[in-house]
């Protein structure tokens, strides 16, 4: 971010002092950002007034409003799709009786096109906070400190526009106590994720007549959109990008669709809603997606029509896959990308950023292992670049880019490359943080991530701990339930006893059957004896309740059993009626069984050694392939780039610990004397 465009946030930031006292802190943002849009608009629309102006003197009333709209706006001069049909400018409102700003604004906004029109009065609501400044007396006081910044596009580019919305949302999130998941995407993320998008495709992007659609489901102010066409064009100045996106918080989609407007774009390419329940592309795909979706942020509130739609649609829908969590939704937004791919020969490529949840939490069959399962399987997971902390300015969390698409290289497939960017090479202290932001990644860190990308580096030239490459199936394993033997003693015990008398079916009885079931146990089976044999002792019990006279169902039976036995393993194994073990369940395992591997040699290898008596449960199998155990996915990239850090020796941690105690019995000695 250049020095001036620091200067003018920081000038802008000190309107938003003007407010203090009259509007919440959080509440500044409603007031600002929209103050920002209209600025750059008015800058923009200001020369091509009086040509706007003569065009719409000879229109006739009854051309339709499509026509109307592209003659006014063709008027304006520039490849922009807006216009002004008020006489009045920033320049000549200044220069009107400050008593009629309030009615002077809003005839100046109620005569922008209709696309603007909604961006300022549908989604900024911005008559609403224009009303609440006139009535505190604020309304010309911060018009005209606006009046006072040029946002012409001949001195603030859309680039430093960006930058300038970015660091002002920022600002006002921080004051809002916006939770860790409502961050925005820092710049040199961007590049890093449109570098390596783009890395393997350059060739294909040259030449003339080439278009591409790029897409980002959760655009806020449009920054990953309008950095990933500046780096096409720079690529190949004739190329024709063509972007879209959606975006539910309406500032945030109010600010992006102004940028669209202003470039260029076919604003109407950008839509205001949920992606996630309303898809407002739905037939539409695109060859680069990038996204940077909320982490940790739960869809409990759109979670009926989510499951409605996996439910009736199952693979055929965006969610067939499986359901993460209710807690996080980014494997939503992921599956959602997928179902945007081309299905061509240029194929799709996507990059998104996300925390480390989707990499390995859910065992499996659960929806976010069945989830990752579908994109191995499916072979559409390139990369996944673990990012340095402290990049973002609302969180310091790990991030990893997971980069997929359905066109791999012939080198590619099959495999997957992990690559370790956290290190210190590749990020760089900021002088001054930003938030949480403490670490930036430098362009040359990050071109050196693209070249680890492109040139497919395996654990060689320098990058051993780096770089790898994995075959698909390394991350898979089989969940195989691992059984033990039921042992149980029995015996009459004080407190098998109390147990028994909390037991519901023993409580259900009347007093009198109560009454004879404790006689059978304490006078007619032998006192003091210890039982190794479940039959055995059922057979004893038994014959104690008849000679009691104590006549009982099956629950009551079974309670006294349960109350009255304890595991031993010098018992004898309880069977059932065909002489089968039954299992213990306290004792049941779980073991993770490599997917390349055969659970039998597994087993015989890493656990019979151990407990002879074990037997996996071949009932336990997949939904899926039904193969003995429920596979299952996950990237655990601590175990494939752990390093060892060996601890300090322990005369160097006694020697500290001397020098702290010399040090507090000097301190206590000054303050003694």
């Amino acid at each position: 971010m250049s020095s001036d465009i620091k200067s003018l946030s920081s000038f802008v930031w000190s309107i938003a002092e003007t407010l203090r006292g009259d509007f919440k802190q959080s509440e500044y943002g409603k007031v600002i950002l929209p103050f920002v849009v209209l600025r750059r608009l008015d800058c923009i629309l200001e020369a091509s007034k009086p040509a706007v102006l003569a065009m719409a003197a000879t229109l006739s009333d009854d051309l339709d409003d499509e026509a109307r709209d592209t003659l006014l706006a063709g008027a304006v001069g520039q490849d922009i799709r807006l216009y002004n049909l008020s006489r009045l400018t920033f320049a000549s409102l200044k220069g009107q009786d400050p008593k009629d700003i309030h009615k002077n604004l809003l005839e100046y906004i109620t005569k922008f096109s209709p696309n603007v029109r909604d961006i300022f009065l549908d989604k900024f609501l911005f008559t609403d906070q224009l009303k609440r400044l006139n009535d505190a007396g604020l309304l010309f006081r911060v018009f005209d400190q606006f009046t006072q910044i040029d946002l012409h596009p001949e001195v603030i580019s859309n680039l430093e526009m960006g930058y300038l919305f970015e660091e002002l949302i920022r600002r006002f999130s921080e004051i809002s106590n916006e939770t860790a998941g409502e961050h925005y995407t820092p710049r040199e993320v961007i590049r890093l994720i449109v570098s390596l998008l783009l890395v393997n495709d350059r060739e294909a992007l040259t030449g003339s007549g080439v278009i591409r659609q790029v897409y980002d489901p959760a655009a806020g102010t449009g920054g990953m959109l309008s950095l990933a066409e500046m780096e096409m064009k720079a690529l190949n100045p004739r190329i024709r990008v063509e972007l879209y996106g959606q975006e539910l918080n309406p500032e945030s989609y109010a600010i992006c669709k102004s940028d669209m407007l202003v470039t260029g774009h076919d604003p109407e390419n950008i839509a205001y809603g949920n992606t996630l329940t309303q898809d407002a592309h739905r037939k539409r795909r695109f060859h680069y997606m990038l996204s940077n979706p909320p982490y940790g942020v739960d869809w409990k509130k759109y979670a009926d029509a989510i499951k409605d739609e996996a439910d009736t649609q199952g693979k055929n829908g965006r969610f067939g896959a499986g359901l993460p969590r209710i807690s996080d939704g980014q494997l939503l937004f992921l599956q959602h990308m997928i179902s945007k791919m081309r299905n061509d020969e240029q194929g799709s490529r996507i990059g998104i950023v996300m925390n480390g949840s989707p990499l390995f939490t859910g065992g499996a069959g659960s929806g976010e292992s069945e989830i990752r399962r579908w994109m191995l399987e499916n072979d559409w997971v390139e990369a996944i670049i673990a990012l340095p902390t402290d990049l973002f300015y609302n969180t310091g969390i790990q991030t990893y880019v997971w980069l997929l698409t359905n066109r791999k290289d012939t080198a590619r497939r099959g495999k997957v490359q992990l690559i370790d960017a956290s290190g210190e090479r590749f990020w760089k202290s900021m002088r001054k943080s930003l938030g949480s932001k403490r670490r930036e990644i430098p362009p040359e860190a990050c071109d050196q991530i693209a070249r680890i990308y492109h040139d497919m580096l395996n654990g060689n030239e320098g990058w051993e701990d780096v770089s790898k490459i994995f075959a698909t199936t390394d991350f898979g394993y089989r969940e195989i339930r691992v059984e033990r033997p039921l042992k149980l003693a029995f015996a009459v015990t004080k407190e098998g006893l109390e147990a028994l008398r909390e037991a519901k079916p023993f409580e259900r009885l009347d007093e009198g059957e109560r009454r004879d079931v404790m006689e059978a146990l304490l006078v007619h089976l032998p006192a003091g004896q210890r039982w190794m044999n479940r039959d055995a002792f059922d057979k004893a019990l038994s014959a104690a309740l008849r000679r009691a006279g104590a006549k009982i169902g099956a629950p009551v039976k079974k309670a006294i059993l349960s109350a009255l036995s304890e595991r031993d393993e010098d018992a004898e194994v309880c069977t059932d009626k065909d002489g089968t073990p039954e299992p213990d369940t306290d004792l049941r395992d779980h073991e993770l069984v490599p997917l390349n591997e055969d659970w039998r040699a597994y087993v015989q290898r890493e656990v019979l050694p151990f407990v002879p008596d074990a037997w996996v449960d071949e009932t336990y199998t997949d939904a899926q392939d039904g193969g003995v155990g429920r596979v299952g996915y996950e990237i655990n990239f601590n175990r494939y780039f752990y390093k060892y850090v060996p601890p300090r020796p322990l005369e160097e941690i006694d020697a500290e610990l001397k020098a702290l105690e010399a040090e507090i019995t000097g301190l206590l000695q000054e303050v003694v004397e």
